[in-house]
């Protein structure tokens, strides 16, 4: 017999400043949920967010996005939680996400409290770990070496859900933590309130990406779950959009090594019993999910370091001969290239090539390789030690292309359309990730201390 009512979380984006409908969102309200909460991000984009210490999403979107949840969670006296701020969840984007939240705070009068969580670990605590031999490679990674620690620019934890309850349990109206374990924002208030530990997780497994789990699905519309102790309930706020047993069974294999379970911090789920059931047209409803304990508490590290500079050339190809003989032609434009610039054998630097048209997503994987478009989009992309010499060899490479002769040419101003003028763009600084590792700790709260405050103090 069921001694605790349901419990209703409301997701409104798949990823902060994503957006949603109002609309949906207004929807979402009127069913009264008892938590708002989004996740801001992951590693998905890629190292260089994390790297430098930028958020991938717009500052004003995420602002707007945050409008709307924290004026609506003071209003009803929810509270409203945000997990990897920022995106990748290192400081600077907590404190790029803390500095919106009491911009919006003064411009909207909100008050209430704050509770902040880094995620960031540190350096020489790490060192220790690995020599002590607790902290674990991630397949199909290697072992970490003292020097992975040393050059990441950023190191961030996958918090779980007791860093976000410790917070709740002081007082927190607003609680936005750094790197979090997907599921942990929208599970945290569930499990305080003393609901299954598995099936809280599981349908905040779902949550994190709000209405992708739907048909159509969509990362900017909103969702709702509702928990109770034996099971619980997704469906959408939106009418065009409808949750089914493949579209929730899908989402729940998503991101996932492992059909059966689904590893985080201090365990796994266990999905071996979870069913799946058509409750009505589109709503759906799962029983069944079990959280299993590990042998010791781990937490997921993130880390990325600079592993370069990169500058890039765009260009359309449309000449048949050109494109029939490409293979070649590249193999030529390489061969030249490297012999003008011959130290870059010792692996100071790289050239990429990227032919969109036909083989630009998957390269050498791409089974469809036997026809011949009638044109191409081609990126020319060096990586070097420095700025200035990835500029060089990009230079390079691109104008040896743009006048290689090869058998058939017709051609006299060039073998390349440039879309762009300047043709060649700097993009920067290259991160590559430096620790994808577990880490074993004592205690799921203490690496992660909260700070409180008044959500309506100056930054």
């Amino acid at each position: 017999m069921s001694t605790l009512p349901p419990i209703r979380v409301l997701s409104p984006t798949a990823i902060l400043g994503y957006g949603f409908p109002t609309a949906s969102f207004e929807a979402g309200l009127a069913l009264n949920p008892d938590v708002i909460a989004v996740d801001a991000g992951s590693s998905d984009p890629g190292p260089y967010y994390l790297g430098a210490g930028v958020s991938f999403t717009d500052r004003a979107a995420v602002k707007r996005d945050l409008c709307h949840m924290l004026i609506a969670g003071r209003a009803r006296g929810i509270p409203v939680l945000v997990g990897s701020a920022g995106g990748a969840g290192a400081r600077p984007h907590l404190d790029w996400t803390v500095e919106i939240i009491r911009e919006i705070a003064r411009e909207e009068g909100l008050t209430g409290r704050l509770a902040v969580i880094p995620s960031d670990m540190d350096k020489g605590a790490l060192t220790a770990a690995l020599a002590a031999g607790d902290l674990v490679e991630l397949p199909p990674g290697g072992p970490a070496t003292p020097a992975d620690i040393e050059d990441s620019t950023y190191i961030v934890a996958q918090i779980g859900e007791e860093p976000l309850i410790a917070a709740l349990q002081a007082g927190a109206d607003v609680v936005v933590a750094g790197r979090c374990y997907d599921p942990s924002v929208f599970a945290a208030v569930p499990i305080l309130r003393g609901y299954p530990r598995g099936l809280a997780l599981h349908m905040g497994k779902i949550l994190e990406c709000a209405a992708i789990a739907s048909l159509p699905g969509s990362g900017s519309d909103c969702m709702m779950g509702t928990l109770d102790e034996g099971g619980f309930v997704l469906e959408t706020l939106n009418p065009a959009r409808i949750c089914t047993v493949t579209s929730v069974a899908a989402h729940t294999l998503y991101e996932k090594s492992d059909p059966y379970h689904l590893p985080g911090p201090g365990g796994a789920l266990n999905l071996r019993a979870t069913g799946f059931e058509q409750i009505d047209p589109a709503r759906v409803r799962v029983t069944g999910t079990v959280f299993e304990p590990s042998d010791g508490y781990f937490v997921k590290l993130e880390a990325a370091r600079i592993v370069g500079y990169r500058t890039v050339s765009i260009a359309g190809v449309r000449a048949p001969d050109f494109i029939a003989q490409l293979d070649s032609i590249l193999d030529g434009v390489r061969a030249r290239v490297f012999d003008n610039f011959p130290d870059m054998q010792a692996g100071n630097a790289t050239l990429i090539f990227r032919v969109y048209g036909r083989d630009g997503v998957m390269g050498a994987l791409e089974p469809e390789r036997d026809h011949l478009p009638h044109e191409l989009g081609l990126v020319i992309e060096a990586v070097a030690d420095t700025h200035d010499r990835a500029n060089t060899i990009c230079s390079f490479a691109r104008s040896t292309m743009l006048h290689f002769g090869y058998p058939g040419r017709v051609s006299t101003a060039g073998n390349l359309a440039f879309p762009y003028s300047p043709s060649d763009f700097k993009a920067g600084a290259v991160y590559g990730f430096s620790l994808y590792h577990l880490v074993r700790v004592s205690d799921p709260v203490a690496p992660f201390p909260f700070h409180m405050s008044n959500l309506e103090d100056p930054a």
